[in-house]
């Protein structure tokens, strides 16, 4: 039988709010909304495109964390408060994304904080589970 495990990256939001960066269910890897924080730090850029870099980072060390990496990632959903950021990004996204092609959907919303300009989520599917 296959368990369940949290992943946890030291964001004070996930004691607050009472989550974990991501979930490993089997061969499924579901990676929490992750936004542009340095984690370390708790420090966040006012660049759009910094923080897209830095929700890759947060989110590549939860993949490698839980055994798996971008190219296992099969669903990708971004979320903005402003769509007209979204072009800018599209460099940074595509460097992680372009041959894995996921399945992705953009969304324009309000986040949890107003220094938020990007928040991204993905789900991955282990290829071979360790």
């Amino acid at each position: 039988m296959q368990s369940r495990r949290a992943i946890l990256s030291g964001s004070t939001f996930e004691e607050q709010i009472g989550y974990a960066r991501a979930v490993v269910d089997g061969d499924w890897v579901h990676v929490s909304g992750t936004t542009g924080f340095d984690y370390t730090e708790m420090t966040i850029s006012d660049d759009v495109v910094e923080q897209a870099e830095q929700c890759l980072r947060n989110i590549g060390a939860a993949l490698t964390e839980a055994g798996a990496d971008f190219a296992d990632v099969v669903r990708v959903r971004y979320m903005l408060p402003d769509r007209a950021d979204f072009p800018k990004c599209w460099p940074v996204l595509r460097a992680r994304f372009a041959e894995v092609r996921p399945a992705a959907t953009m969304l324009e919303c309000g986040l949890a904080d107003p220094r938020m300009r990007i928040e991204v989520e993905v789900t991955a599917h282990r290829r071979e589970c360790p």
